[in-house]
């Protein structure tokens, strides 16, 4: 995709499938404005009209009848999003006046654009590196408001400037490395060739550690929460989103089937699961029930384990290794046992809900929370966890050996920001884009 019909002019939808007040068409590429020209009727021609000017008037059809009234915006390239000449046609969001205006276009001599292929030809002209690419995309798919500041933060180029950053002082430290090299006896500071070596990959540590935060954040964590029958799975999730979801009884084993529960907790979308309790059981359908239970644990971004505090302890060792939070449920009624290392929580009450929201935050997000710009797809982790591994790897050879490791973290780096990357990533990248975008 990334080489193929980049000279073409391209159309597409721009706006979310629907019925909407408005709705917009827009075209990119050498002959968008002309194409414009005989596609809308104003006062003037789109192609005559200055950049960043919109003219009222109608798209018309093949036989220059009006298909809806509207406004026709320009921009120019080189300083357009894509780089290119765009004309966007906004008229009346109907899903039958959108579809007509974009078959009018490709009959006119327009190509249907390919997802994603609209940013794709902003990040080519130069107007955006890879990772602000991918804010795009983590924008528009954006749930929550840390998800939206945190694609912001990556379009404006907060990502690349940290990054940047890391490549100024490992280039600082090859830069030394070649002059002692070149000049073995003049020697050279440590602070010209260590301290930028510490710094750098320090820096990568702190973005590496906040790639599960910055997943979490775009796709969402599943939260299943897990027990014995009667444990207050049920009532618990039911108090964590405030309305009630889930049947509550005093029978044990009433919930046979998972049931889940959207929640946006610390900027998080979340999915709550109520499993069924787990327990042995001659009950065909309960014992399927629980070994669902027991699968969803496994595949959770993190388990709530809810033990009774009104009731004897009895531990549940197959869901040992998991990321979880244990908690004391029942703190209403008198406990007749204690864990300091288990959060305590009243459903009926209240108590201990807003610990249990700050202890899930803290699982899910951990010291990101803290940082201001987060790593937000495999491919941005995967480059920079190879850049740490060859600056680690220089600090352990001789000069010889670490100017070719530093080189390589710079490849990572640079692939990082798409600077330099091969056309199948790039070609990945774009193609989780909708059309129109």
């Amino acid at each position: 995709m990334t080489r193929l019909g980049l000279q073409d002019t391209i159309a597409a939808v721009a706006t979310a499938p629907g019925h909407a007040g408005v709705g917009v068409v827009r075209l990119s590429g050498p002959d968008a404005l002309p194409l414009a020209d005989r596609l809308f009727a104003g006062r003037r021609t789109p192609s005559r009209t200055p950049a960043g000017r919109f003219l009222y008037g109608q798209v018309l059809d093949e036989q220059g009848e009006a298909l809806d009234d509207g406004l026709c915006l320009v921009f120019r390239g080189p300083h357009s999003y894509t780089g290119e000449d765009v004309a966007e046609l906004q008229t009346h969001g109907s899903p039958a006046v959108l579809e007509r205006v974009l078959t009018r276009a490709l009959e006119l001599g327009a190509r249907a654009a390919r997802p994603g292929e609209f940013t794709l030809r902003a990040y080519l002209a130069g107007r955006l590196d890879l990772s602000q690419a991918e804010a795009v995309l983590n924008l528009v798919n954006a749930q929550t408001e840390t998800a939206r500041r945190q694609a912001t933060l990556g379009l404006q180029g907060a990502l690349s400037e940290r990054i940047a950053a890391v490549q100024r002082q490992v280039t600082r430290t090859l830069s030394a490395i070649q002059a002692l090299l070149d000049y073995p006896e003049e020697g050279v500071p440590e602070e010209e060739r260590d301290r930028p070596l510490r710094q750098a990959m320090a820096e990568l540590r702190t973005l590496i550690s906040t790639s599960r935060a910055g997943r979490l954040a775009t796709r969402g964590a599943r939260l299943a929460i897990v027990g014995r029958p009667n444990a207050g799975k049920s009532s618990l999730l039911n108090a964590l989103l405030g309305y009630e979801r889930s049947i509550v009884t005093s029978r044990p084993g009433t919930t046979r089937d998972y049931l889940e529960a959207q929640l946006e907790l610390a900027g998080v979308p979340i999915t709550l699961v109520d499993t069924a309790g787990l327990r042995l059981t001659d009950d065909e359908i309960e014992a399927a029930g629980v070994r669902q239970a027991e699968t969803l644990a496994r595949h959770a971004d993190l388990v709530l384990l809810l033990e009774d505090g009104h009731q004897p302890r009895d531990p549940l060792p197959q869901l040992e290794g998991l990321p979880m939070l244990r908690v004391q449920t029942k703190q209403d009624l008198p406990p007749v046992w204690q864990d300091p290392a288990a959060l305590t929580v009243s459903a009926r009450t209240g108590e201990g809900l807003a610990e249990l929201r700050e202890a899930i935050r803290a699982a899910l997000l951990g010291d990101a929370a803290r940082s201001e710009v987060w790593l937000g797809s495999e491919r941005q982790v995967d480059a920079a966890r190879r850049a740490l591994q060859h600056l680690e790897a220089a600090t352990t050879l001789p000069d010889e050996l670490a100017s070719y490791e530093l080189e390589q973290a710079l490849q990572a780096l640079s692939e990082l920001t798409g600077r330099d990357v091969q056309e199948d990533v790039i070609d990945g990248v774009f193609r989780n884009f909708c059309v129109g975008k």
